[in-house]
């Protein structure tokens, strides 16, 4: 069992975001247009289910990520805030109302994701295939990224998630080896690297995504990058992680964004080809940039 850090007086003030973290509330009329189609075709968005910090921005630019399989997740990561519990059977047809979501947006780049759906024999890759060959039939211009879990070692689900024409391939690690059973209690390091390295052996664009402020310290940030570049990776995004609720792993550091600028160019030194690096970076955020780096 993961013991939560208690939430206190104390703990509160010292934990109180600084300036440079405000975001502007979502509004405009290309943000209400995403979010009537978003609810008329009754899709989750991990801009929602994971509130994203820059759900205002990229909406209000007409863009989104929509997550696939339903919005509840068989894991219990403790900095998540997508809902856990036993999800429902999945929706057959929700490659249709994806593609012809994305099809009306007239999105240039799109990005899917889904939850870990473990309990399915096949980790739900058929879907995830299915999702991505509809999107490409009836936006044969779009580019695509997909985020996509840790499919536990079932090497045969990820060929068939990411053999569908994907331009980039994105599985994130999320935090620094030493934190992985406080965080990402069901998941495992190495098995997240070996993931990444067949990903760029079966000729992939390969991406991943770290949370700094979690207690981490360099030299394991450093050990991270070493380990992602060994195994193929190609980009790498550096965000600063928040706290949803007070349910989930605290905070422990707000990291100054003169320190993302440093482990930017940190990342490319070490043999990353591109690093995206600030307090607000998400794994979605700018995506379009990723796909011909």
């Amino acid at each position: 069992m993961i013991e939560l850090p208690v939430i206190s007086e104390e703990n509160t003030q010292r934990t109180r975001k600084p300036n440079w973290l405000r975001v502007k509330l979502p509004v405009g009329k290309e943000y209400a247009r995403v979010r009537k189609l978003v609810d008329q075709y009754k899709l989750h968005t991990i801009c929602e289910s994971g509130n994203c910090p820059n759900m205002g921005e990229c909406w209000g630019a007409g863009t989104a990520t929509f997550m696939i399989l339903g919005n509840v997740c068989t894991r219990s990561c403790t900095f998540c805030a997508v809902a856990t519990g036993r999800p429902p059977e999945y929706d057959t047809d929700e490659p249709r109302r994806v593609a012809e979501a994305i099809k009306l947006m007239e999105v240039k780049h799109a990005v899917i994701t889904s939850v870990n759906r473990d309990e399915l024999k096949d980790r739900g890759a058929e879907i995830w295939y299915q999702t991505v060959r509809m999107v490409k039939e009836l936006s044969p211009t779009t580019t695509i990224e997909t985020l996509i879990p840790d499919v536990k070692g079932n090497w045969d689900a990820l060929y068939r998630m990411i053999d569908a024409g994907q331009e980039v391939v994105s599985h994130n690690m999320e935090t620094v080896e030493r934190l992985y059973r406080r965080v990402r209690p069901q998941a495992k390091y190495q098995r997240s690297l070996d993931q990444i390295k067949l990903t760029k052996e079966a000729g992939k664009r390969t991406k991943s995504g770290v949370m700094l402020g979690l207690g981490e310290t360099d030299d394991e940030v450093y050990k991270v990058m070493d380990d992602l570049v060994a195994h193929g990776l190609d980009i790498l995004t550096l965000g600063q992680y928040l706290q949803p609720t007070k349910m989930h792993i605290e905070v422990a550091e707000f990291i100054h964004p003169d320190k993302f600028d440093h482990l930017r160019e940190e990342g490319l030194a070490r043999g990353l080809k591109y690093v995206e690096s600030g307090p607000l970076v998400r794994s979605s955020y700018h995506a379009e940039r990723h796909v011909h780096v």
